[in-house]
């Protein structure tokens, strides 16, 4: 049955709010598990989180490898990448508060952050990811949690009983995952048909818009409540998590192909925008004019993209 455009634009904006909720719930249920198992809450902090907030584009990635539509999964990286940097920080800066580093998000994050966008340039420049590709990725991403473990101190372990409820929950959120994935790149597809637009364009506005706003509200919340480094931090392993995971995971399901326009703009707008991200961060704070430059940025990359699917 077909619904026409407005249908399946408000399936895409149904299917990403469960896919988003769903998320929300597992991750939830995971961390109760985890500290009921005894794991060290840091240490499910950088694994579980970090897993959790990149949940909706590793499924909607995975279901896109599944569907032959790989250019979502790229599209869904950068694009999720570049809003984390260029919307989500611009956004906890300007309605919360500047952002003030300490040594260690500058000494072994950074690096890691600026790193990780060069090796997913070099993997794509040949317009494909291989087995081998997709295993050295995965083993960055090995490095970069491992860095995190031995940078912090022993935690204070927690136990506790698992209840029924976290169980359900948990079930719940991965069903509901699965779906939430499955009818978001179904209607990708259909208004990618109807309007003559490329889901790689999809994937790198409204899909990474979408998938963003959950940390937005978090990471405004917390910088209003003095705890700003937080947004710094979701930034930064949420953009690590997806240039490894997000890219290495899918492409063991499938095939990766990647567009001619994604390793000679969209890529490079990423290592750009992750460059004058690292820049910005030596001064170890974020201030509002800084916020508001970045803003501007976002809205010249959004501008950029809806220019190129028009003229095409």
């Amino acid at each position: 049955m077909e619904f026409g455009i407005i249908g399946y634009i408000v399936l895409f904006a149904v299917s990403l709010f469960v896919l988003l909720k769903a998320s929300n719930w597992f991750i939830s249920a995971a961390e109760k598990i985890g500290l009921a198992a005894g794991i060290s809450p840091f240490i499910i902090g950088v694994t579980i989180v970090a897993f959790g907030t990149s949940l909706p584009e590793l499924a909607t990635s995975i279901k896109a490898v599944f569907d032959g539509v790989p250019g979502i999964v790229t599209g869904n990286v950068v694009g999720s990448n570049i809003t984390n940097i260029l919307l989500v920080l611009p956004l906890t800066v300007i309605l919360g508060r500047e952002i003030i580093l300490d040594h260690d998000v500058m000494d072994i994050d950074m690096p890691m952050l600026f790193g990780s966008s060069l090796i997913l340039y070099f993997i794509a420049y040949d317009y494909q990811v291989s087995y081998f590709e997709a295993f050295l990725l995965l083993g960055g991403l090995f490095v970069f949690l491992r860095s995190s473990f031995q940078a912090s101190p022993p935690e204070k372990r927690q136990k506790g009983g698992v209840s029924i409820q976290t169980i359900g929950l948990l079930l719940v959120g991965a069903t509901l995952v699965y779906f939430g994935a499955d009818y978001t790149i179904f209607s990708i597809s259909k208004i990618s048909g109807y309007a003559g637009i490329d889901p790689e364009v999809i994937a790198l506005t409204l899909v990474a818009l979408g998938t963003s706003l959950p940390e937005v509200v978090v990471s405004v919340s917390a910088a209003r409540r003095g705890k700003a480094a937080i947004a710094v931090g979701n930034v930064i392993g949420s953009n690590i998590f997806n240039s490894f995971a997000v890219i290495g995971i899918p492409r063991l399901f499938g095939k990766l192909q990647i567009s001619e326009s994604m390793v000679s703009w969209s890529l490079p707008f990423m290592i750009g925008v992750t460059f004058l991200f690292v820049l910005v961060c030596i001064s170890k704070r974020i201030s509002r004019w800084e916020g508001w430059l970045m803003l501007l940025l976002y809205a010249i990359y959004v501008a950029q993209l809806v220019d190129k699917s028009l003229i095409h």
